[in-house]
C-alpha cells in the first residue's frame, strides 16, 4: 500500500497553480517569436546553464518560436590572455585586430554556439548554431567611434568592431519553419566577406526589430533597471526610459541595453524585458506569471 506524505499534497498544490497561471500566458504567446540575448554569470555556472536550455525546450514545445542571441566576452578574454594576445577597450568596445578577431570567432562561432546548441539538444529540444556569416544572416560594416580626445578631430578605428546593416529574415524563417531553435552567435559578415564583432544586445535587438518579435528579452546580471535608490524599476514606458538615460539614472553597461530596447520598441516588438539571468528559470518567471521579473518596457500608452 502506498501512502503520500502531507508535504507531497502542497507541492502538488502548488504545481498545479503555477500551471494555472501559465496558461493564458501560454495560450496568448503561441506562436509568436520571442528572441532572447543570453550572456553573463549564466553563461558560466553550470546549473543555470541547464535551467537556461530547459526554459528554451519549455517554451518550444508549449509553442513559441525562441531565438536565442549569446554573448561570450569573458570566455573571449581568457583566451586572449591565454594566448598572450593583449586587448585594449575604447568606450567599452573590446578592439578588434585580426588576431583578436580569430579569437572571437573561435569562441563565439565555435566553443561557446556549441556548448549552448549540445545543451538544448540533451534536454529535449532541436537547436542548430549558426553565426551572422552563415547565409549571409548578418550583413555589417565597420563601426566608427568619434573622437573624445579634446582637440582631436575625425573618428576612433576600433578594428573589426561591426554595426548591423541588415538582418536577413528569410534565414530563421526557414530554421523556425523546421522547428529548430536557432542559437546565434553575434559575428556579421561585409561586403567583401570580413568579419566583424557586434555588440551580442545589439544582435539581439535588431533580430527582434527584423522579424517584429512578441518580445525580446535581455538577460543581464542585475534585476533590471534600477533607480537611483537601487530598487528595480518594474516597468518603464519609452519616454520614462529616455528621461531616465538623460538625468544619468540610466548609465554605463546598462545604456546600451536600453538604447536597444528603445530602437526595437519604435520598430514594432511588442515590449522588451531586461531580467536577471543568475536567477534560476527567470525566463519563465517572466514570461508565464502574473508578477513577471525585472523591468518591463513599452511604447508609451501601450499596456502589454
Amino acid at each position: 500500500m502506498k501512502t503520500r506524505q502531507p508535504t507531497g499534497r502542497a507541492d502538488a498544490q502548488l504545481t498545479a497553480n503555477v500551471l494555472t497561471e501559465a496558461l493564458p500566458y501560454i495560450r496568448k504567446f503561441h506562436g509568436t517569436t520571442l528572441v532572447v540575448k543570453y550572456g553573463g554569470n549564466a553563461m558560466t555556472d553550470p546549473e543555470l546553464e541547464r535551467t537556461f536550455a530547459r526554459d528554451i525546450v519549455l517554451l518550444k514545445l508549449v509553442g513559441m518560436n525562441p531565438i536565442v542571441v549569446h554573448g561570450g566576452g569573458p570566455q573571449i578574454g581568457k583566451l586572449l590572455e591565454k594566448l598572450s594576445i593583449p586587448t585594449r577597450f575604447v568606450d567599452g568596445m573590446r578592439v578588434t585586430d585580426g588576431d583578436t578577431m580569430d579569437v572571437v570567432e573561435m569562441v563565439l562561432g565555435g566553443l561557446v554556439n556549441q556548448k549552448i546548441v549540445a545543451l538544448i539538444n540533451a534536454n529535449g529540444g532541436q537547436a542548430v548554431g549558426i553565426t551572422g556569416k552563415d547565409g549571409d544572416l548578418i550583413r555589417a560594416r565597420q563601426l566608427r567611434l568619434a573622437s573624445t580626445t579634446e582637440g582631436s578631430t575625425g573618428d576612433v578605428d576600433i578594428g573589426q568592431v561591426g554595426e548591423v546593416v541588415n538582418i536577413n529574415s528569410g534565414v530563421l524563417d526557414t530554421l523556425i519553419d523546421s522547428r529548430f531553435v536557432p542559437v546565434i552567435a553575434p559575428i556579421g559578415v561585409g561586403e567583401q566577406g570580413e568579419s566583424y564583432n557586434i555588440n551580442a544586445d545589439v544582435v539581439a535587438g535588431k533580430i527582434a526589430e527584423a522579424l517584429t518579435a512578441e518580445k525580446l528579452v535581455l538577460l543581464t546580471n542585475k534585476p533590471g533597471v534600477l533607480d537611483a535608490s537601487g530598487a528595480t524599476l518594474t516597468s518603464l514606458s519609452a519616454s520614462e526610459v529616455r528621461h531616465l538615460i538623460a538625468d544619468g539614472t540610466i548609465n554605463e553597461g546598462m545604456l546600451p541595453k536600453t538604447n536597444c530596447a528603445l530602437e526595437a520598441l519604435e520598430a514594432g516588438v511588442n515590449s522588451v524585458q531586461i531580467i536577471d539571468g543568475t536567477e534560476p528559470h527567470s525566463l519563465l518567471l517572466e514570461v508565464f506569471t502574473d508578477a513577471g521579473i525585472g523591468t518591463k518596457m513599452t511604447l508609451d500608452g501601450v499596456d502589454d
